[in-house]
């Protein structure tokens, strides 16, 4: 677990300079320096404002009439550019915060969908827990805090430089004893509460993430835990996530009392010192009684500009775990996911892969070379020297019992498992269309359903109609409002329905290549048989896996997989009408 120390800058730093080195880069320095110079304006009159606050004391110490109500028209002049003034500072600061989280979003979301890193860190990456939390939360607050805690720096630094100078010429001690004061109460903080609360605030943030994703599982799988009367189970579970919240919070607001009780006896001595320094030259009237007050606010005022690390030290420390997180998911994205052999080799072999040009794709046979497939941390072996060809407009059926490789096979094909030796040549993805068991809904309309993943083609009504009766869903769009009804389709339509309605989906994208995942399991058989016809019908090629015996009527080969990682191909038959 990272100390807030240099790591946290430099994981810090390694987070934020893509943001202020992009094209967005003089917009988002351009803010920042009118957020500054707001800033700028602002303490100045912070000063004025201090200054006529002393004044204002001593004309009525002094029963200066006049002097009480000038000073009066000054301060509330004063009050009336000082408003607006912060007001805009406040307003530029979050908009920059809300851009720079707008750019590093898109940041995250495009490493994310990149090369299928959302998908590898599934198993790749154990220790990356939530990240939805990290790109949703994390990068919020990373945005957020960084530019409150640095936009806090400048105007300590400012308030520090302008109220030195006030409490130079009435104290020249307490500047001193100030400096001294402030480096004491910084070492003390960091040295023995920076390294638990870093460590708390980090597990609050996984033990949060993890109830909350405990519950959304819950909601998605509503039906199958109603079927399986596993509500103790699930309520027990669920509360036991809830008991680590718990146990880890207990623990933190321990520290944080601590701290609270450090913090809250350390800054009281600033309300008193300047008080008893600045008492005898009032008594020997030397100074006013207003210059009390003054010498009061300015010394505050430094006192908390020098103080800035205690005085925010429980949000730099949650800061700090946000950063950590958020840079250990930046890692991820870099890092090779592939993984050592058992003899500690750090450069595995993996499966060469050629893309057939999509030029003489529909000439060119999808082909496995002497394949071996292992799972992806290379413990166990599934297939062993695998070799066939599968020609363009034919079909293949993978059988074999459950754990052989089957579902493995059509993820080594289309480049999501990689582990093992041999070569595959395939058509590129865009040729390819993969329909899973448990087909994938999207959030949206029944026509983004039908077109995914090319929601921006154009088609018409009619046509996707006369798609919807081919896969025997007649007057669907009908039943649910048209084809622009939003739904959550995963929830209104049956298993059933669900893989119609991705075969329709299949016919309208027009793939050369299907691969199919048990994708008619929950049909029955004339519904499976009138499916697989349109496919052979189609022209397209077509990979089944699955365990029905009336699947072997519908493609010319089959290859049987074992559990013992062997295999046999049968010959091309021809196929029943």
């Amino acid at each position: 677990m990272n100390r807030f120390d240099l790591t946290v800058f430099r994981q810090f730093w390694t987070l934020a300079k893509s943001y202020w080195s992009s094209d967005e880069k003089w917009r988002a320095r351009g803010l920042l320096l009118a957020v500054i110079l707001l800033s700028l304006g602002y303490t100045g009159l912070s000063v004025l404002l201090n200054n006529k606050r002393g004044v204002l004391i001593s004309a009525l110490s002094a029963r200066e009439e006049a002097r009480f109500w000038q000073t009066i028209l000054v301060f509330t002049g004063t009050l009336v550019v000082y408003a607006p003034l912060y007001a805009g500072y406040v307003y530029l600061r979050d908009r920059l915060a809300v851009e720079w989280r707008q750019w590093l979003t898109a940041n995250f979301l495009d490493r994310y969908f990149q090369n299928r890193s959302f998908y590898y860190l599934n198993y790749a990456e154990a220790n990356i827990d939530n990240p939805d939390q990290r790109i949703a939360e994390d990068v919020k607050s990373f945005t957020h805090e960084s530019l409150t805690f640095l936009l806090a720096v400048v105007d300590s630094l400012l308030a520090a430089i302008a109220f030195t100078s006030v409490l130079w010429g009435i104290s020249p001690q307490l500047i001193l004893f100030l400096v001294v004061y402030a480096l004491i109460g910084t070492l003390t903080t960091v040295g023995v509460f920076g390294q638990p609360l870093m460590r708390l605030n980090f597990e609050r943030l996984k033990t949060e993430a993890n109830f909350r994703f405990s519950l959304v599982r819950v909601r998605e799988n509503a039906e199958a835990i109603a079927f399986y009367q596993g509500e103790g189970y699930e309520s027990e579970r669920i509360k036991g996530r809830f008991v680590e919240v718990f146990d880890n919070f207990k623990r933190l607001i321990f520290w944080e009392l601590n701290l609270n009780i450090f913090t809250n006896a350390y800054e009281f001595l600033p309300f008193i010192l300047p008080a008893i320094v600045v008492a005898p030259s009032i008594f020997a009237g030397e100074l006013e009684v207003g210059k009390l007050t003054e010498a009061q606010g300015a010394f505050i005022r430094i006192f908390f500009s020098l103080n800035l690390i205690v005085a925010r030290f429980q949000s730099l420390s949650t800061f700090g775990a946000g950063v950590d997180r958020l840079y250990a998911f930046l890692e991820s994205f870099d890092r090779s996911i592939a993984m050592p052999t058992n003899d500690g080799a750090t450069a595995p072999q993996t499966i060469e892969t050629e893309i057939i040009d999509a030029a003489v794709v529909s000439n060119r046979p999808l082909e496995l070379a002497k394949m071996t497939l292992q799972t992806p941390n290379r413990q166990r072996v599934l297939i062993e020297s695998l070799s066939l060809e599968l020609a363009p407009g034919e079909g293949l059926l993978v059988r074999g019992p459950s754990g052989c490789g089957k579902s493995s096979l059509l993820r080594a094909i289309v480049g999501l498992w990689d582990a093992g030796t041999g070569k595959i040549v395939r058509p590129p993805l865009t040729e390819m269309l993969f329909l899973p068991q448990r087909p994938y809904m999207v959030l949206g309309t029944l026509r983004d359903q039908l077109l995914y993943p090319h929601m921006d083609a154009s088609v018409e009504d009619s046509y996707l109609s006369q798609i919807l009766k081919q896969v025997n869903l007649p007057d669907l769009e009908q039943q649910h409002g048209g084809f622009d009804t939003e739904q959550n389709w995963a929830q209104v339509l049956s298993l059933g329905e669900q893989q119609r309605l991705i075969f329709a989906r299949l016919l309208l994208n027009k793939p050369r290549y299907a691969i199919l995942d048990e994708a008619t399991s929950a049909l029955d058989d004339r519904n499976e048989q009138q499916l697989y016809q349109q496919l052979r019908d189609s022209g397209m090629t077509f990979l089944s896996v699955g365990h029905r015996e009336r699947l072997s009527d519908y493609h010319p080969s089959i290859l049987e997989l074992s559990a013992d990682r062997s295999w046999s191909l049968s010959p091309q038959r021809s196929l029943p009408d």
